[in-house]
């Protein structure tokens, strides 16, 4: 295996992405990939055309997950917190949250701070593209706006502007793999491992983590929430740890791990404390030490050799498999760019792709 430190020399600063899957937290990764004293501004330094391409596509990734995050808060972010008021806007337009109350209680099975939370994090992802935009613009380099590709259908429910969109959260693809790879002492996928995925389910078809319409908003006859719209929202709540497996992994696998056990047609939500494997039915320690949902920080395991013995971390490292390339195939596979009109990805894959194809390609001079 070779030294990542000397693969970072070599490919200089794309050691950026090595901190998560999708991009998260790009604007403090992409002031720590420049020299000191021009991310304090304070000296002749520019930034060469290597840092334009990274802090490019960190722009474009965030514009993507400010444009899911900002759906996920129409729908279900807080409407108010306490004494201070809720405050997203966009381009100095106010963004309506909260617009589907019985999607927030089912968001609040998951965790009562659910609302605030996603408000908090669309908030954080909006300000990430806004800075990187403005940073790009300072030094000379072109912002990058994929409004062009904003053509995905938002949900119908009520109060929902009816805009296009970058993302579509209707069609998920969930890929849950994230959640054993976390918890395994023995296997880390820079040295190949493979794991298995905490709701299997997830991982194939199509879900929505959004209700489509007010149709998917309706109660039982009881007033308590059917399994329907409890499965959009842990499908949510699964998506939540997955966009943000880099960043805030620990606070959003905690919340999906609240996800109930219920059943909506073809997806099932396992008991993950059963100390049963949802993908074979295997029992015992071991099983408990994956899949059991208080174990949320990333267990010790191998890294950089097996000599060194095992490290908390989090993984994978490597740009092959946590690149910018990586990045983007990994959204595709989610299903965000899904045009429900063609059944086939827009444009903005091709886009994004060869922004990851440069950006992996960085060099520091």
């Amino acid at each position: 295996m070779q030294n990542p430190v000397q693969a970072v020399s070599k490919k200089n600063r794309r050691s950026f992405l090595k901190q998560s899957v999708v991009g998260v937290g790009a604007v403090g990764v992409g002031v720590g990939l420049l020299p000191t004293s021009l991310a304090a501004q304070n000296g002749p330094q520019k930034p060469t055309k290597g840092d334009i391409a990274i802090l490019t596509f960190l722009s474009a990734l965030e514009e993507v997950e400010a444009d899911l995050w900002i759906q996920y808060a129409e729908l279900g972010g807080a409407t108010n917190q306490g004494l201070s008021p809720i405050d997203l806007s966009q381009n100095g337009k106010t963004i309506k949250t909260g617009l589907a109350p019985n999607y927030i209680t089912a968001l609040e099975v998951l965790d009562g701070d659910m609302p605030q939370y996603i408000a908090d994090n669309t908030d954080d992802e909006i300000s990430h593209h806004r800075f990187l935009n403005n940073y790009l613009v300072s030094k000379g380099a072109p912002p990058i706006d994929l409004s062009q590709f904003a053509v995905l259908p938002p949900s119908q429910v009520t109060g929902v502007p009816q805009n296009g969109r970058l993302t579509n959260l209707k069609q998920l693809t969930v890929d849950t793999t994230w959640w054993a790879r976390y918890r395994s002492a023995s296997a880390n996928p820079d040295f190949g491992g493979t794991f298995e995925n905490a709701v299997p389910d997830l991982a194939k078809g199509q879900h929505p983590a959004i209700p489509l319409n007010d149709g998917d908003l309706a109660l039982n006859p009881d007033g308590t929430i059917p399994n329907h719209l409890q499965a959009i929202a842990s499908t949510a709540g699964f998506h939540f740890a997955f966009i943000e497996v880099g960043g805030h992994f620990q606070t959003w696998q905690d919340k999906a791990g609240n996800a109930p056990n219920i059943t909506d047609g073809n997806l099932t939500f396992p008991n993950l404390n059963s100390g049963v494997d949802p993908n074979n039915g295997a029992t015992g320690s071991a099983v408990a030490d994956l899949f059991q949902t208080n174990l949320i920080m990333p267990e010790p395991t191998l890294f950089l050799s097996a000599d060194l013995g095992p490290v908390s971390i989090i993984r994978p490292t490597t740009s092959q498999q946590n690149g910018a390339v990586a990045a983007v195939t990994g959204f595709v596979n989610d299903g965000l760019f899904l045009d429900p009109a063609t059944n086939k990805s827009t444009g903005i894959v091709s886009v994004l792709m060869g922004l990851a194809q440069a950006a992996d390609e960085a060099r520091r001079t």
